[in-house]
Order: C-alpha cells, then sequence, then structure tokens
C-alpha cells in the first residue's frame, strides 16, 4: 500500500520536474493524488467514473488514490461490475473482430496481432477485466502511448492511464479484484 512518506516523497519528486511521457508534459491535473471519499467503499477496490474521467483505487480510512483517465467513446464504454482476472507486464495486443470492422483501415494490420512494446496501444501494463459466466470481456485498465488523451472519450471502451500511472497502480492490484465502472453520463463522448 502507498502510505504517506512514499506519497509525500513521490509528490516532492513530481513537483521537482515534471513527468514527461516522450515529448509530452504531464499536466499537473493528470497525476495521482490521494483523495478523500464518501460513502462505504472496502479498501482495495477499482471505481471508475467516467463523467470525472477519474479512477479511484479505494484505500483504508474514507481515502482513494485518484488516477486521470481516458474512457471509451460512444456506446463502447461498457458500465458494470467486474474482476481483474489477469494482469500483464507489456501485453500484446490484437483488435478484437469489432474494431476491424469498424476501423478496418486502422486495425486490419494487426489482426494476427502485436507485440508488446512501447508503442502497443495497452502501454507498459495492462489489468483484463472478467464477469462470472462470460470470462474475459475484452475489457481493460491499461497504459496508453498517447497519454494527450487523458481526460477524454477516446478508446475502443477501454479504460486508459498514462504508462507510469498504470506501473503504479498495477503493483497494488492484485488478481481478483473488484472493478466498478459507473455509467456515462448523458452526452458525455
Amino acid at each position: 500500500m502507498l502510505n504517506r512518506r512514499t506519497f509525500i516523497s513521490t509528490l516532492a519528486a513530481s513537483a521537482a520536474a515534471p513527468m514527461v511521457a516522450g515529448a509530452y508534459t504531464v499536466p499537473d491535473a493528470h497525476m495521482p493524488i490521494i483523495v478523500p471519499i464518501k460513502g462505504e467503499f472496502a479498501p482495495g477496490e477499482i471505481h471508475v467514473d467516467p463523467g470525472q474521467f477519474s479512477l479511484y483505487w479505494t484505500m483504508p480510512g474514507n481515502r482513494a488514490l485518484r488516477y486521470a483517465v481516458r474512457v471509451g467513446r460512444g456506446d463502447l464504454y461498457e458500465a458494470g461490475e467486474f474482476t481483474i482476472g489477469a494482469k500483464k507486464e507489456w501485453p500484446s495486443w490484437t483488435p478484437t473482430p469489432d474494431m476491424i470492422e469498424r476501423e478496418p483501415e486502422k486495425y486490419k494490420q494487426y489482426e494476427d496481432g502485436m507485440p508488446g512494446g512501447p508503442d502497443n496501444p495497452l502501454g507498459a501494463r495492462a489489468l483484463y477485466l472478467f464477469v462470472p459466466g462470460r470470462g474475459d470481456t475484452f475489457l481493460r485498465i491499461h497504459g496508453t502511448p498517447q497519454p494527450w488523451t487523458i481526460g477524454s472519450a477516446v478508446s475502443n471502451g477501454c479504460v486508459g492511464l498514462v504508462n507510469q500511472h498504470i506501473e503504479h497502480l498495477y503493483n497494488r492490484v492484485p488478481k481478483g479484484t473488484r472493478v466498478v465502472l459507473y455509467p456515462k453520463p448523458p452526452g458525455l463522448g
């Protein structure tokens, strides 16, 4: 778990030098931060609020670590309750048949997959969302090589974080973790 000393030293380091992802400087508003939360949330869960483009990793004492995210565009975002069924570092990626059908000019070339690496759409880490009876939903919480898309509804349904932030979250989240993706507000991408 992230403790106060680690968090303060992380903040001090980030204040001394802005986080740069490639040639892109991540805005301060998109940096992880511990926030108070209202209500009864069990520690060790992930809650995604698409209207705020925020992912919350719940902690004891009505606190959470908030990460800025991007979410699925249009009707590709799927609200619901999931569990982390798999975790992968530098995962390979294969577009779904629906993605290829929607945008063949963009995805057909990757129908046999793309190895993990810095240009891979799943980024540095991926948490795979599962549901009972269905198994893998093909929804992911993952990194992105396009950090400038954080704070928008642009993905094919997944929740995306800056690569350094998914690495930070990934180390805290065990398999079996409960994940809640809340509904998108009307009119959001």
